[in-house]
């Protein structure tokens, strides 16, 4: 289940997604296969070929791509997911979601 976005952020994110670009979206999430797990970011992107590329950049394996068109994406979590942010400098997710303070 998600929430903690808005009906805007949520078409942004299939905005950028749609046009190929590689679009990050988190989102306070629950799932009972992942204990402990309370936020996910969905990295999107349409072009696969970016997208694969996207994950080995960040030696994630790209097997793991949900493609699931006409917005195929890869779940972050955990650890991984706030380095990726940091790197990205996606401070603003970061915060809000109050990553930085695990």
């Amino acid at each position: 289940m998600a929430f903690g976005i808005t009906r805007e952020q949520l078409n942004e994110w299939k905005e950028t997604v749609l046009r190929g670009e590689i679009a990050y979206l988190t989102h306070y999430w629950l799932d009972p296969r992942f204990p402990g797990v309370r936020t996910v970011t969905k990295v999107g992107c349409s072009d696969l070929a970016r997208l694969t590329e996207w994950c080995v950049s960040y030696s994630l394996n790209p097997r793991y791509i949900h493609n699931r068109p006409p917005f195929p994406h890869f779940d972050l979590m955990g650890s991984k997911q706030v380095e990726i942010l940091r790197s990205e400098r996606l401070w603003s997710h970061l915060e809000r979601f109050k990553l930085l303070e695990e």
